[in-house]
């Protein structure tokens, strides 16, 4: 990952970085990692993550529509 600093703004290549990050879900996994999760947690996370990507997905095609 690569973020340029145009014209010395640093705050603002800061802003950027954290929003990137954000979105690959880096904060998300550290939280998580911090804490040893038993399996069956884990399986029980994957799975709502999983529905809850589904509904955005469809919640997306319904406004395409």
């Amino acid at each position: 990952m690569e973020i340029t600093v145009i014209d010395n703004n640093v705050d603002k290549a800061i802003k950027v970085l954290k929003r990137k990050l954000q979105q690959e879900g880096l904060f998300r996994e550290m939280k998580q990692r911090k804490f040893y999760e038993k399996p069956s947690v884990k399986r029980k996370r994957k799975e709502k993550e999983a529905q809850r990507r589904l509904r955005k997905k469809l919640r997306m095609v319904k406004r395409a529509d």
